[in-house]
C-alpha cells in the first residue's frame, strides 16, 4: 500500500483522484486551502487525513510530503480570465507553490510527483491535434504559468533526479465542477443555467472547439503516470483525441436538458484560444491509456449529478 498526497484534493478533479485511490484501498493525504476546493467534495471520505493550509508557504508543503511515495499535484487556480485579472495571486498558486512541492517533493525522498499541466500552453497554433512535441505559445497568464511548472517539474528531474510527469489536461468536465462561478468550465455553467432556465453567454461566435474530456478519463490518465517507468520526465496529452464546437455543445446541453432557451454571444475573451483537440498517441504508447468515457456519455453523467445534486439542496 502506497501513500498518496492529492494538492487541491478538496477541488474538482483532485476529489476525483482521492476517491479512485480510496477505492482502490490506497493511504491518501489531502492538502487544500479552499479557497476553490470544498469539504463537502470529500464528505464521503470522513476520515480522511487533511491538511488545510496553502502550498505557497514552503512548511506548509514540507508537512504535506513528510512520508508520501506519490505526490498528484493539482493544486492551482485553474483559470484564464481570473489570471488576466490577477497574474500575482495567480502566479503564487499556480508558480509559487509548484515549486514549493517540488523542493519538498526532492527533499523528502518522494518516488514521483505527477503533475497537472494545461493544453492552454499550446496557444493558438493552428495545427490540430496537438502533440506534445509543438511549441508552447501561450496566451495568458494562466498558460504561462502552468508551462513554467511544468518546465521546473523537468528541471527537478534533469538537475536533482525526482521523476516527474506532466499530464496536460484538456477542457475535463463532470461531477463536482462548480457553477457558481463565472470563471467555471462552460459545461457546468451551460448545465447550470439551462436546468434553471437561464440564458447561458457563449464568448465569441461559438464556432471553437475543444477536446472535453470527462474527468474518469483524466483519473486513469493520472494514475497510470505514477508507474509507467518509461514517463519520468515526460509532458503528456490526456483526453479523449476528439473536438465539438461551443455551439454544439450547447445544443446537445439543451436537448438532455430540455430546455427552450437560446445562448446569449459576447465579445471573446482575453487569452481564449480558438481550437484545441489533444494527440494522445503518446498517452497510448507510454501509459497505455485509452479514454473510457464517450464525451456523450460523460455529459449525460454530469447532467444527471446536477439534478441530483438540485433535488438534494431542494
Amino acid at each position: 500500500m502506497a501513500q498518496y498526497l492529492v494538492t487541491g484534493g478538496a477541488g474538482f478533479i483532485g476529489s476525483h483522484l482521492t476517491d479512485e485511490l480510496v477505492r482502490r484501498g490506497e493511504q491518501v493525504r489531502v492538502v487544500d486551502n479552499l479557497s476553490t476546493g470544498k469539504r463537502q467534495n470529500l464528505a464521503q471520505h470522513p476520515n480522511l487525513d487533511f491538511i488545510e493550509g496553502d502550498l505557497a508557504d514552503l512548511q506548509v508543503a514540507r508537512r504535506a510530503v513528510t512520508g508520501v511515495d506519490y505526490v498528484l499535484h493539482q493544486a492551482a487556480i485553474p483559470s484564464v480570465p481570473r489570471s488576466v485579472l490577477d497574474p500575482i495571486a495567480s502566479n503564487r498558486a499556480n508558480v509559487e507553490a509548484s515549486l514549493n512541492v517540488l523542493v519538498a517533493a526532492r527533499d523528502a525522498g518522494v518516488k514521483r510527483v505527477v503533475y497537472a499541466g494545461s493544453s492552454s500552453a499550446y496557444g493558438n497554433t493552428p495545427t490540430l491535434p496537438k502533440a506534445e512535441s509543438m511549441a508552447p505559445a501561450p496566451l495568458s497568464p494562466y498558460a504561462l504559468q502552468k508551462l513554467v511548472a511544468e518546465q521546473y517539474c523537468q528541471l527537478f528531474t534533469r538537475l536533482y533526479g525526482l521523476e516527474t510527469v506532466t499530464i496536460r489536461y484538456f477542457n475535463v468536465f463532470g461531477p463536482r465542477q462548480d457553477p457558481s462561478s463565472p470563471y467555471s468550465g462552460v459545461i457546468s455553467l451551460f448545465i447550470s443555467a439551462l436546468c434553471d432556465g437561464r440564458a447561458p453567454t457563449i464568448f465569441g461566435d461559438g464556432e471553437q472547439t475543444r477536446d472535453f474530456t470527462y474527468v474518469a478519463n483524466v483519473v486513469d490518465g493520472v494514475l497510470r503516470a505514477c508507474h509507467v517507468k518509461d514517463a519520468s520526465g515526460e509532458v503528456i496529452n490526456v483526453a479523449t483525441g476528439g473536438r465539438i464546437s461551443l455551439k454544439e455543445l450547447f445544443e446537445n446541453v439543451r436537448q438532455l436538458v430540455g430546455a427552450n432557451v437560446d445562448p446569449l454571444y459576447a465579445e471573446v475573451r482575453a487569452g481564449d484560444v480558438k481550437d484545441s483537440q489533444a494527440d494522445i498517441s503518446k498517452a497510448r504508447r507510454l501509459l497505455g491509456y485509452e479514454p473510457t468515457v464517450r464525451f456523450e456519455d460523460g455529459l449525460q453523467k454530469t447532467v444527471d449529478w446536477y439534478r441530483a445534486s438540485q433535488l438534494t439542496v431542494a
